[in-house]
């Protein structure tokens, strides 16, 4: 791994038996824990989002070999599963919430699966794991009116702090999407750092709110995720990834600009 660059981790479901809803995006318990297991003969360091955040920010330098370990959404596997696997490594993490997918007394019935519950959230942060936001609902943030993308942001982070606690410091933007004006809608709601997607190596020249993940699926082989981890052969493995991001991106933009054509005729 070259020195300056990071992979960040981006997984989601942990579990044996995902609907299809969240099977792609899914690993096994068993498959979790070869990973983990090889992040640790391979000498890797896990932190957590805050703290590579703060360290590029202050110049202070990482541990030797960084990596994260990230999930999106929350679904209950991660407290299942992939939590008494990283408590035997001794491995932090970051696991971001969208907090009106969550069982209890803000779920909106969102969910694409089983999905944690506040008790279950709180043991997470109590063992290592930093709690992040990812919105309130999970719609593309980018696609939303001011006042919507202000509202998803804000109650996200009241209700963590409510639940919790802690103030989240850390943010991931649901489906990676964001622009420049969600960049500083989320800055100026309060996280000190967000995460996208781009399946490429984290580099602090990204900047803050711009930090790049790899992701991590039910199709990951553990030679392949070998490979992710060292931060070798990363274009080739995304390739295919990355073609349909800028097909589907162009797509997006297309959406706007007749949406905003149609705003203005009204």
């Amino acid at each position: 791994m070259t020195g300056g660059r990071v992979p960040i981790l981006m997984y989601h479901a942990v579990s044996t038996s995902p609907n299809d809803a969240t099977r792609a995006l899914s690993v096994t318990p068993e498959a979790f824990a070869e990973q983990m297991a090889l992040i640790g003969d391979l000498g890797l360091t896990p932190v957590r989002t805050a703290e590579l955040a703060a360290r590029w920010r202050s110049g202070e330098p990482l541990p030797e070999r960084p990596v994260l370990i990230t999930f999106d959404d929350g679904y209950e596997g991660v407290h299942r599963h992939a939590l008494p696997v990283l408590a035997q490594h001794g491995f932090p993490a970051t696991v971001f919430v969208s907090t009106g997918w969550l069982r209890g007394p803000h779920d909106t019935g969102g969910g694409l699966d089983t999905m944690l519950d506040w008790d279950q959230v709180r043991e997470l942060a109590e063992a290592d794991v930093e709690i992040g936001g990812h919105s309130h609902t999970h719609p593309q943030l980018d696609q939303l009116p001011e006042s919507r993308l202000r509202s998803e942001l804000i109650l996200c982070r009241e209700i963590i702090s409510d639940q919790l606690g802690t103030v989240p410091a850390s943010f991931a933007y649901p489906y990676g999407y964001s622009s420049r004006r969600v960049r500083e809608a989320v800055r100026e709601t309060g996280y000190a750092q967000a995460l996208a997607v781009n399946n490429g190596l984290a580099r602090r020249r990204q900047g803050p709110y711009g930090l790049t993940r790899l992701t991590v699926r039910r199709s990951t082989g553990i030679e392949e995720f070998g490979r992710m981890v060292e931060g070798r052969a990363i274009a080739r493995t995304f390739a295919g990834d990355r073609a349909l991001t800028k097909g589907y991106a162009l797509v997006r933009r297309a959406r706007q600009v007749r949406r905003k054509a149609i705003r203005s005729r009204v």
